[in-house]
């Protein structure tokens, strides 16, 4: 099992209801083994490589409404 620690800047994150809103989003998600996000918009995620995905977090956020944004 390798872990894998990345920070994502995400839109849709204004209140602590939006943070609620991601965590339901994300909730289930085979592999993951932490998420956090603050109303900066930034997620950290700790999932099991071996298990999920990056690109397959990323998309339970997109529907739960969230997006990241593109670092510049």
């Amino acid at each position: 099992m390798a872990s894998v620690t990345e920070t994502i800047q995400v839109s849709g994150i204004r209140c602590e209801r939006c943070v609620n809103r991601l965590a339901g989003a994300l909730t289930g998600q085979d592999g993951l083994e932490s998420a956090n996000a603050n109303l900066m918009g930034q997620v950290t995620l700790v999932w099991d490589d071996e298990r999920t995905t990056r690109e397959a977090l990323l998309e339970a956020m997109v529907q739960g409404g969230f997006r990241e944004i593109a670092a510049a």
